[in-house]
């Protein structure tokens, strides 16, 4: 096929993991062309972090992330670190902050990351071509073959960047996991990750009155994994960081905890509190520590008694102790990958190379990012992965 034009690195998808293999791959002298469907380079990079871009987390680990091997992720995590894209990042002149618990945020803008990236795939030779639609993937002795909407392509080595399905209306697809599948690779099961819950009729009917009150909270799955962040009532549901959070850990069927007043004894502040002010409402002495209209509504639906302090006898003040510590919600479900920011499972980690992402049974074949069964914490981990796996393969292919 004289038309056919050969690459020896041809990178499906310019997200993180595609753009970071890339500028990786390129560097080496590598022929790399970066193929994309979309119009623009890294959409999910653009709107993250409220369009600043959470890029990447000071306390980045191992333990962070969720995969079927939790051993899988240390090879690329340690030998493309948090430390090693900041270095980039400050090269660039990108101003930056941490916000909470280890998170990075870009001063100005997300477009600084992708304008970072796009400028380093530029110094490493790299062809970045957008408006492209894989049609079709071969492989035969000679490599791989892609037919696309602008024409045929070959190459030696083939990376899939092509995420999982969060956010359809930012282009995800199911691609990488077909393409997992047509080579022979299992793709586990996939769900929505870092989602708001939605709730049952019962519990809607309760609480969407609270909608845009937020507290700080410890919340717990069934599984026992627990997050101290803030919980926020929304229209449909729980959303916040706490929220999305456990929302990787949790199962349909399951309840979660939340504990209302973490890092306070509830026995011992009713005990300070009442010796200060016994004719105080329960209503108005705990609008000391909660939002108001929480606790009114908690009042409202018979959760809290409408008793002055020194009116609580021992039982209902330890009822309430345990009430505050655990707070139960069995959510209905969560809003899906419309709202998620990312998503669980994908494909199988037992059938790639810790080391370079490449497929075991398909030499040549690497798959990196999201479209692998790994899942990072919100705040920065899920960028730290695409960065060290794209990096790994990068230095592979």
């Amino acid at each position: 096929m004289s038309d056919c034009k050969h690459h020896q690195v041809i990178i499906i998808g310019a997200g993180a993991a595609g753009l970071m293999c890339a500028l990786t791959a390129g560097y080496r002298g590598r022929d790399v062309l970066l193929l994309d469907n979309a119009k623009q380079l890294g959409r999910k990079i653009l709107i993250s972090g409220g369009g600043r871009c959470n890029f990447t987390n000071l306390q980045t680990q191992p333990s962070a992330y969720l995969c079927a091997n939790p051993h899988f992720v240390k090879s690329a995590l340690a030998r493309y670190t948090q430390w090693d894209f900041i270095d980039m990042v400050e090269r660039h002149g990108i101003a930056y902050h941490e916000k909470t618990l280890g998170q990075l945020f870009c001063d100005e803008s997300a477009k600084d990351i992708v304008e970072m990236l796009a400028t380093e795939c530029d110094w490493a030779g790299v062809k970045i071509q957008l408006r492209t639609e894989i049609l079709a993937i071969s492989k035969d002795d000679s490599g791989f073959l892609l037919h696309t909407s602008e024409g045929d392509y070959r190459c030696d080595s083939l990376v899939i960047a092509t995420g999982g399905l969060s956010m359809p209306k930012l282009g995800a697809t199911p691609f990488g996991f077909k393409v997992a599948q047509q080579f022979g690779l299992p793709v586990l099961p996939t769900s929505a990750g870092l989602v708001p819950f939605t709730l049952q009729p019962q519990d809607k009917a309760k609480f969407e009155c609270l909608a845009g009150i937020s507290l700080p909270v410890t919340v717990t799955a069934a599984c026992g994994q627990s997050f101290s962040e803030a919980l926020l009532f929304t229209h449909r549901g729980l959303s916040g960081p706490a929220v999305l959070q456990i929302s990787s850990f949790w199962r349909p069927g399951e309840t979660v905890s939340f504990d209302l007043l973490p890092g306070i004894d509830f026995v011992d502040w009713h005990k300070t509190i009442n010796a200060e002010s016994p004719k105080l409402s329960i209503k108005n002495a705990l609008s000391r520590l909660l939002p108001k209209r929480f606790v009114e509504r908690l009042v409202e639906i018979g959760e809290l008694p409408d008793k002055t302090l020194n009116q609580l006898g021992k039982g209902e003040i330890d009822a309430l102790a345990s009430y505050f510590a655990s707070w139960q919600i069995a959510p209905g479900g969560t809003e899906g990958y419309r709202t998620a920011e990312v998503t669980l499972g994908g494909v199988d980690t037992d059938a790639l190379s810790s080391k370079t992402m490449e497929a075991k049974a398909c030499p040549g074949l690497y798959f990196i990012g999201e479209v692998v069964d790994v899942t990072g914490w919100l705040g920065g981990y899920n960028f730290q992965w695409a960065w060290s796996s794209g990096h790994a393969a990068g230095e592979a292919v």
